[in-house]
C-alpha cells in the first residue's frame, strides 16, 4: 500500500486526507441514525393514548425517554399545547427544520468530498501523464518502458484511489438522504396528527 501511495504521486496525500475526512463523517452519520432506530408507530400511539386519557405528565415522561426527532417535536407541542393553533404549527415547523438540519450536519462537507476525490484523481493522471511525456522527451529515441513507467504509475493510481474512495462515500451519503427524507416526512405527519391530538385534548379540558 505505502509503495502504490508513493507511486501515485503528491497528489496521493490529499486524496488520502479526503477519504479519512469522508469516512470519519461516514462513521459519525452512522452512529446518529443508529441511534434513532426504535418503534416510532408504537410510540406516537402511546402518546396519543395519553393524551387522550389526558395524561400529559405521562406523555411528556415517554418523549423525555426517547433521543429522536419525532419525539423532540412531541415534547415541544405538548409543552406548549395552550398556544394557539396557528402559532404552535409555525413552532413545530420551526422544530422540525431543526432536528432535520442535525441530521443534515457534515452532508456537505461529505458530498464535496465525493466530488472533489475523483477531480484530484484525474489531476493526478494529467501529472502523471505529463511527467511521462517529459521523460519520453528528454530520452528521445531512446526512451525505455521503465522511463515512462513512474508517470504512468502516477496516472493509473491517482484516478483509480480518487474512484474507490467516492464510489462508498456516495452510496453512503444517498443512503442518509433517504434516511433524512423518511425522518422528515414522519414529522410532517405526526406533527399534523399532533396537532389534531392536542386540540382533542383542549376540548376536554373544557
Amino acid at each position: 500500500m505505502i509503495t502504490f501511495i508513493v507511486k501515485g504521486g503528491w497528489v496521493m496525500y490529499p486524496i488520502i486526507l479526503g477519504s479519512v475526512i469522508g469516512f470519519a463523517i461516514v462513521i459519525e452519520r452512522f452512529l446518529v441514525f443508529r441511534g434513532m432506530r426504535f418503534d416510532t408507530f408504537k410510540f406516537i400511539q402511546q402518546i396519543f393514548k395519553d393524551l387522550k386519557n389526558n395524561e400529559v405528565d405521562k406523555a411528556l415522561e415517554a418523549c423525555n425517554t426517547i433521543d429522536h426527532p419525532v419525539a423532540v417535536i412531541f415534547k415541544i407541542g405538548i409543552e406548549r399545547r395552550n398556544l394557539p393553533a396557528q402559532r404552535l404549527e409555525k413552532i413545530l415547523e420551526q422544530t422540525g427544520n431543526n432536528q432535520i438540519q442535525k441530521l443534515e450536519k457534515n452532508l456537505g462537507a461529505l458530498v464535496s468530498i465525493v466530488g472533489i476525490e475523483p477531480m484530484l484523481g484525474f489531476l493526478g493522471t494529467i501529472t502523471g501523464l505529463i511527467r511521462a511525456f517529459m521523460s519520453w522527451e528528454q530520452a528521445g529515441a531512446n526512451v525505455t518502458v521503465s522511463a515512462l513507467a513512474s508517470g504512468i504509475y502516477e496516472a493509473m493510481i491517482t484516478t483509480a484511489a480518487g474512484l474507490i474512495i467516492a464510489i462508498p462515500l456516495y452510496l453512503c451519503y444517498n443512503y442518509f438522504v433517504s434516511r433524512i427524507k423518511v425522518t422528515a416526512n414522519e414529522l410532517t405527519n405526526h406533527g399534523i396528527q399532533l396537532l389534531e391530538a392536542i386540540a382533542e385534548l383542549k376540548g376536554l379540558e373544557k
